[in-house]
């Protein structure tokens, strides 16, 4: 990757794409800066053939503290509107390629946000989450009220966001925020097992039921029924679905190049 980073981390190794928040001294706290690079990244790995996922993670003590407090401080509606810094995180959401991330510490207010945009979630034993921005007078604007709604309901997400509640692994976990919760010094080996084996399923599949699922957040039954059906339909153009078969017929391991 020819681009220079000065907030993230990027590597590449067997298939896996990892982002590392790199913020170390401020506990990664996301600037716009470190939103823009993120995004950079992973559309740069979306189209890389190479990569089949992308891990997102934090260096240091904490996944992410939330967004950088003295950067929005001082501004004010017009500017707000005017910087219109919530574009990135819309590209974030268009994101093909399975995104998984791995907290440790903690992923509070805009590192939360960060977090639910993953298509799954991996947790240290120790992390927690929260949105604290009630406690500066203000709500999440990245996404936070209305990702969090869709995965709890109304009358979980309403206690959360309103109280800025800390909420340890193991309760994101009982409410399905959370895939796995692991021992703290197992969670990133854990998570690169699992997004090696990921990768080696095929990847138009992986990219359409991705599309698929986050159809059916939003569309009714019988819209996402129907979109499904067209992705199904899709497949079997493709080198893998025949690849895939004939390897079940032959009792062999398919080798699927994502074509």
């Amino acid at each position: 990757m020819s681009r220079e980073y000065q907030c993230i981390v990027v590597s590449e190794a067997e298939g896996v794409g990892s982002i590392e928040l790199n913020r170390p001294r401020v506990l990664n706290a996301l600037n716009r800066q470190m939103v823009g690079e993120i995004l950079h990244a992973m559309e740069h790995f979306d189209a890389d053939e190479g990569v089949r996922v992308i891990v997102l993670t934090g260096r240091g003590r904490a996944f992410a503290a939330g967004a950088d407090i003295d950067e929005m401080m001082h501004e004010d509606t017009v500017s707000l509107e005017m910087m219109n810094q919530f574009t990135d995180w819309d590209r974030l959401a268009c994101i093909k390629k399975p995104v998984i991330g791995a907290v440790h510490g903690f992923a509070l207010g805009g590192a939360f946000e960060l977090a639910l945009c993953c298509d799954m979630l991996f947790a240290a034993e120790t992390a927690s989450f929260g949105f604290p921005e009630v406690q500066l007078g203000i709500m999440p604007g990245a996404g936070g009220t209305q990702r969090l709604t869709k995965l709890l309901g109304k009358t979980k997400a309403m206690e959360w966001l309103m109280t800025g509640k800390r909420i340890s692994a193991q309760e994101a976990h009982k409410y399905g925020i959370v895939n796995e919760v692991f021992a703290d010094e197992v969670l990133m080996e854990e998570t690169m097992k699992f997004a090696a084996a990921l990768g080696k399923q095929a990847p138009l599949a992986v990219r359409l039921i991705k599309e698929s699922v986050l159809k059916a957040v939003d569309h009714s039954l019988y819209e996402g029924m129907q979109f499904e059906r067209k992705n199904f339909y899709l497949l079997f153009s493709s080198e893998d679905q025949k690849e895939g078969m004939a390897a079940f017929k032959e009792k062999r391991v398919p080798h699927f190049k994502g074509r």
